[in-house]
Order: structure tokens, then C-alpha cells, then sequence
């Protein structure tokens, strides 16, 4: 759970969305939208999709058929695609990562100065290096995928918690720095009339799914390996909130050192002079983070480069297992429509390479992607709530939450007025807001990298793509889903859920003297697979 709650999505991306949504006297107003969405839409998302993943043990997009029918299967592939054109992208910037680790071990020096941090960034960015990263890092994760992540998992029970030392030694560290305040000033300064601005709600929502994984669908996956035991509710308020105060420190690492270096190199320097240069480094501020940690580690002499080397270490072990995540998914889907898992997973890992490689090569195309499918998640999370609105949200409250999980919070009712009414207002208003503001105020039709028409044509052939698919399969009647992949519970078949009062406080039970079953947890980390959960307490023995 330390992997999701810090990676790559805090460190790297959140410092430059708090850059590109700045005006030139402060980043509070984004900081406060930021916070409301994490309450009004991350947490909600959250709780939801732990719930159905829980529930249903399968992908979103089976889980999508089973609450909604095989007429609706295109809108759990639209969610699963979403994910995977991020996934595609975020390995790229995991190639960043590790070519950093590079630059803080076998440089000659870091550099000290902006410029020259900036140079080194755009030299890496413009030859295909980036290309050949992207590919060791999925190699690397297909490597996991195929003989198992236990190695990767021991490796961030110790990288993650080491890397969360060090951003805690590096924050404290740049707070002491000679003008840190007006940084840490800069970020908690409001200016009111950018509340006006649909692109600061935007992006505070975007991010909050990009920081939290609210709407991706990979949440949903990894529940289906909960027991009833696991609390959806407990995990789904606790870890995205705990996330967000991670972003905040690193927000405030990345601006009290811009700030404290460059005025310091540069006296005679504005405030909007820096947040011009901060806006400028690399389109959309990709690279602020690779900019701005060298430099500031370079003021350490040789504990610097030692905490700068770990710093990427850490970030690129996080990096790998959440494209771990993006990539299971990916696997997971293609399972469960009947495909064997060696063959899912070279099917994943290749569409992975590909899709990425336009990204890898040209950091125009990356910021286009993370524009495009960033924006995507806002759609994504509105999946989730015409889920639980069709199922009938008092009785998911009830039903897929409060009776089926066992040691867990329970939901309150105005939870159902959340993802019923509130979520799903906010979806639309965002997406309608944003798209008047572009086509009153942009050149709306013209394909650029982050323009209304690039991303409504990207869109558009994702939603024909599942659509069609969908329909093909509809109409032929093929069996989507195979016999082996029917897990878990019908939501509209409740007599098959075996009640909480035959999960018992005593959840060992003897089944031979070769093994034992915890009951309610995931049958499928047993080796002896002999039980499966069919019958109406949960077990039935295969022949």
C-alpha cells in the first residue's frame, strides 16, 4: 500500500501542475480546488471502486458487464483503455527516471545552476535515448510480470520507505535554504480571479485522479484480491489522503528551492520572472522535478550526490511498480476475455511499447498524452458513478459496502448523494465549462498538442473503437467472458453471497495437513487452488 500512497505522480507531476496553473501571485486558489476535489472526488472514486473490485473480483470492465450487461461492457473498456494509454506514457517518464539515476552516479558533477540543469534535460529529451529507456523499463516490469513481483515488492517495502526519508530530509533541508519563504509565500499566495479559470478545476481534478489512481480502474483490480475483511472504506479515506499530504511536501521541496536558487544566482530576478522560468522548463514544466532536485542537491557537496542517486533510485522504484499496476491491468483485461496469461502479457507489454514510443520520442507528444488521458480520467470517474446509478445507489451503499465487508467503516448516507448527484455534476460542469471557455476564447479546431480538438479526436476514436467492439460482440452473441474467469459475486444475484455471520472472529480452518485457508481472503495466493467461492458459505471443493 506504501507504493500507492508515493510515486511518481506526486513528486514529478504535481509540483509542475501547481507551476502550469500558477499566475504570477500565487498557486493557493489551485491548492484549495485541489484539496475540495480530494473530498468531493478522489475519496468517493476511491471507496466506489475498492467496493466493486471487492465485490466482483475482475477487471472494470467485467465488473462494468456484470452490475450493467453486456450492452455496457465498451464503458469498462473505455476505463481500462484510459488507463492504459496513461500506463503507456508513465513508462517514459520512468525511463527519465532511471536515466537520472545515471546522471546522479557517473556525472562528473551535478549541475549548479538552472541553465545548466535545464540543458542537461533537453539534451537527454531530444535523442533516443528516452526510446531505449522506455524499453528497459518495460522489460523490466514484463520481467515481474512473467516470474512474479515478490522481488519488486521486497525492494519497495525498503526503496519507498527510504524514499520517503529522503524527501523528508531534502524538505526540511530546502526550508533552510536563504529565501525558501518566498517560494513557500509564492504557493500559499491566492489570487481570487483565477477562480474563473475552468483549467485550474481542471487540473485540480486530473491530478487528483492521476496522484490517487480515482478512476483509473486499476483500484478496482487490485481490490478483486481483497477479502471482506479488507476495508474498502478505511483504505479508500486513509491512503488517498495520506498521498496528498506527500504532494503538498514535495510541492513545497520543488518552490522553496526554485525560488531560493534563483534568486540567489539572480538577484535582480521578479517573482512573475520566476514563475515564468519555472513555466518554462520543458512544455508544460515536464521537466521541473529533473531540473530542480540536481541542483538542489548539488549544494550538498558529496552527501548531495548520494541523496540525489537514492532520491532517483527510490522514485524510479516507485515508477516500476506503478507501471507494474498499469501493465497487470492491461493483462487482466485481455484475460478475461479468454486470452492465456503468457500470451496476454506479451500482448500488453508490445501494445505498451508501441503506444509509448511516440511519446518517448517527442516530449511534445508526451505532454499531449498526459493532456489528453489526463483529462480522460474526469470521464472515467464519471463511468463509475453512472455505475452506481444504475445499480441504485442507496442499495450499493447498502449491499456492495456496508453488508458485504466485514471490519470495515460504515458508509454514511450522504455518501450516496455524493457519487449520485455530486460527482457526476461536477464530471459535466468541468467538461462543459471547459470546453465553452476553449471554443470562446482558442483557436478550438486547430490539432495542437493540448487543444479542445486534439483531445476530442483522441477521444472520439477510443469511444468508435469500444463501441464497435462491443457491438460485434453483441450482436454475434460470442462469449466475452470465459467459464475459468467467473469470480466473485452477481450483484443481481445476491442469494449467492454467503452472509458476514459465517466469517467468523477464528478465520483459520484446518482443510488437510498440507494447508489451511484463512477464510474470506483471496483462494487464488493459495498454491492447492481446491476451493473456489461458489457455494452459498463462500467454499465448494473441485473435483
Amino acid at each position: 500500500m506504501i507504493g500507492c500512497v508515493m510515486g511518481t505522480g506526486n513528486v514529478w507531476r504535481f509540483p509542475r501542475i501547481i507551476a502550469v496553473t500558477s499566475s504570477d501571485t500565487g498557486s493557493l486558489t489551485f491548492l484549495i480546488a485541489w484539496a475540495c476535489f480530494l473530498l468531493t472526488w478522489s475519496i468517493p472514486l476511491i471507496v466506489t471502486e475498492y467496493s466493486i473490485g471487492r465485490f466482483t473480483r475482475s477487471s472494470p470492465t467485467i465488473a462494468f458487464q456484470r452490475f450493467m450487461g453486456d450492452k455496457f461492457i465498451w464503458i469498462g473498456c473505455w476505463v481500462s483503455a484510459v488507463a492504459f494509454f496513461i500506463g503507456a506514457y508513465f513508462s517514459v517518464v520512468v525511463g527519465w527516471c532511471l536515466y537520472y539515476v545515471y546522471v546522479a552516479c557517473a556525472w562528473q558533477e551535478l549541475p549548479a545552476t538552472e541553465p545548466e540543469s535545464r540543458l542537461i534535460f533537453e539534451n537527454f529529451t531530444h535523442t533516443y535515448w528516452p526510446l531505449l529507456n522506455h524499453t528497459i523499463c518495460l522489460a523490466i516490469c514484463g520481467l515481474a510480470i512473467f516470474k512474479g513481483a515478490k522481488g519488486i515488492e521486497i525492494a519497495n517495502g525498503l526503496l519507498v520507505p527510504m524514499q520517503a526519508i529522503i524527501i523528508l530530509i531534502v524538505f526540511f533541508w530546502s526550508l533552510s535554504r536563504d529565501y525558501a519563504d518566498i517560494g513557500i509565500k509564492f504557493m500559499f499566495t491566492p489570487d481570487w480571479s483565477t477562480l474563473l479559470n475552468p483549467k485550474l478545476y481542471v487540473e485540480a481534478a486530473c491530478q487528483n485522479g492521476f496522484d490517487t489512481a480515482a478512476g483509473m480502474g486499476l483500484l478496482s483490480a487490485y481490490a478483486a484480491y481483497f477479502s471482506r475483511n479488507t476495508g474498502a472504506v478505511l483504505y479508500g479515506v486513509f491512503l488517498p489522503s495520506i498521498n496528498n499530504l506527500v504532494s503538498i511536501i514535495c510541492g513545497l521541496t520543488i518552490f522553496s528551492t526554485v525560488f531560493s536558487t534563483l534568486i540567489q544566482t539572480s538577484p535582480t530576478l521578479t517573482i512573475p520572472q520566476i514563475v515564468a522560468i519555472i513555466k518554462e522548463t520543458g512544455p508544460g514544466s515536464t521537466g521541473l522535478t529533473f531540473t530542480w532536485i540536481p541542483v538542489l542537491m548539488s549544494k550538498l557537496g558529496l552527501m548531495g550526490r548520494i541523496l540525489c542517486g537514492l532520491f532517483f533510485i527510490c522514485l524510479s522504484s516507485g515508477g516500476l511498480s506503478s507501471m507494474i499496476s498499469f501493465l497487470e491491468l492491461t493483462v487482466r483485461v485481455i484475460q478475461d476475455f479468454g486470452v492465456r496469461r503468457r500470451w496476454a502479457i506479451i500482448a500488453a507489454l508490445l501494445l505498451s511499447f508501441l503506444v509509448g514510443v511516440p511519446s518517448a520520442l517527442s516530449i511534445d507528444i508526451l505532454s499531449n498524452q498526459d493532456f489528453v488521458w489526463g483529462f480522460a480520467l474526469i470521464l472515467s470517474g464519471l463511468c463509475f458513478c453512472i455505475l452506481v446509478i444504475s445499480y441504485n445507489p442507496f442499495k450499493f451503499r447498502k449491499v456492495i459496502v456496508n453488508d458485504f465487508g466485514i471490519n470495515d467503516w460504515n458508509l454514511p448516507y450522504f455518501f450516496v448523494f455524493i457519487i449520485g448527484g455530486l460527482v457526476p455534476l461536477e464530471a459535466l460542469g468541468l467538461i462543459i465549462w471547459w470546453a465553452y471557455t476553449n471554443i470562446a476564447s482558442t483557436k478550438w479546431y486547430e490539432l495542437a498538442a493540448e487543444s479542445l480538438a486534439s483531445t476530442f479526436l483522441e477521444w472520439s476514436i477510443l469511444l468508435v473503437a469500444v463501441l464497435a467492439f462491443n457491438f460485434v460482440t453483441y450482436l454475434l452473441k460470442c462469449p466475452i467472458v470465459k467459464p475459468s474467469t467467473k469470480v466473485g459475486f452477481d450483484p443481481h444475484n445476491l442469494s449467492e453471497v454467503p452472509p458476514a455471520e459465517t466469517y467468523k472472529l477464528v478465520r483459520e480452518i484446518p482443510l488437510s495437513s498440507q494447508n489451511a485457508l484463512v477464510i474470506g481472503d483471496d483462494l487464488s495466493t493459495y498454491t492447492n487452488k481446491c476451493f473456489t467461492p461458489l457455494d452459498n458459505l463462500g467454499l465448494e471443493k473441485c473435483k
